[in-house]
């Protein structure tokens, strides 16, 4: 009984010690790379598992590597997938730039993937261009017309430049520049409207693509619609500005003017209330002057006389002027 015992423990420590190891060791994976010809040692992947390094993650991309004949090692792999790229996206990019006759190394696609970039995107993109579709650009022509414009813009990546070029929202922006610049040089918007392929190839002449990730291969304008009237606008607006500025001109000449009348009339009642003072006075003076003897009788009288005589031909002069304006009776 007790020998029972002992080989029935001693068979669970062994089951359990073998899962342990099988856990450990990639055994499973180890025959498939030997079955598929690649000569990984199960000491190589014990190192892997101790360096924190998922086995199937570089053995997986590197049996496919192997048979597409494309001669990579574990080492590299390894080393990529601790720089933490993705070793399975740089491998299938490997193959399909091999199978497309593309020119591209591990170290360079490494560099590609390690960048942030879709590299296995990148190669399908440089077999297979793709379209890219420009938001609504407005621009004006030279006779003030709004025109509409979409388009679309073929492009074709760049392994050489996919590190350090700019992306698709620069060629966007390029190319909605050159279409305002292109547009608001033409004299009409009609040239443009029977001509959309003058904006299209005066764009791409421009080499908008330096710099980028791209390689631009058309530029297509897809719709041309005529918007608003801008320069109108633009008129209209200056002349009711224009109106605005000559009324406050004449609103502020208006009350200049006002001013000054009311200023003329404050000196003139200035003017009237001293000579009304003086006129005041000249009884008084005239008094004066017949108690100390300095003016006779007769000379008070002849005085009054003149003053008459003067008051009648201001009414004569005064009525004479009335009678000249009314119309004569034929």
């Amino acid at each position: 009984m007790t020998t029972l015992i002992t080989s029935a423990i001693f068979l669970v420590v062994a089951l359990i010690l073998f899962m342990v190891i099988f856990t450990f060791i990639p055994v499973g994976l180890w025959i498939s790379a030997l079955a598929a010809g690649v000569n990984v040692g199960i000491f190589t992947l014990i190192g892997m598992r101790l360096r924190r390094v998922a086995p199937v993650r570089i053995v997986s991309p590197m049996i496919k590597a192997h048979k597409a004949g494309l001669g990579l090692t574990v080492t590299q792999l390894e080393a990529h997938y601790l720089d933490g790229g993705n070793v399975d996206r740089v491998v299938n990019a490997l193959i399909a730039a091999e199978r497309a006759a593309i020119p591209l190394q591990f170290e360079r696609a490494a560099a590609i993937d390690l960048a942030g970039r879709d590299v296995l995107q990148a190669v399908q993109m440089s077999v297979n261009p793709k379209v890219i579709e420009t938001p609504v650009v407005s621009a004006v022509a030279a006779n003030g017309i709004e025109l509409r414009v979409k388009a679309r813009v073929t492009v074709r990546a760049n392994i050489d430049r996919l590190v350090g070029g700019a992306g698709e929202e620069t060629i966007i922006a390029r190319v909605g520049e050159g279409i305002v610049t292109s547009i608001g040089s033409s004299a009409s918007h009609k040239a443009v409207l029977e001509n959309p392929d003058m904006v299209s190839q005066t764009v791409l002449n421009k080499g908008l693509d330096a710099g980028t990730a791209f390689e631009i291969l058309s530029i297509d304008i897809a719709d041309v619609d005529v918007g608003k009237n801008i320069g109108a606008e633009l008129q209209t607006d200056q002349a009711e500005a224009d109106k605005r500025i000559a009324q406050a001109k004449a609103e502020e000449r208006r009350a200049m003017a006002v001013a000054r009348e009311q200023e003329m009339r404050a000196s003139v009642e200035e003017m009237r209330a001293k000579v009304v003072e003086a006129e005041a006075e000249v009884p008084k003076a005239m008094a004066a002057a017949l108690r100390e003897g300095n003016l006779g009788v007769m000379d008070y009288y002849n005085m009054k006389n003149i003053m008459a005589d003067t008051q009648m031909r201001d009414n004569i002069a005064t009525q004479t002027k009335g009678d000249d304006c009314l119309p004569t009776k034929k």
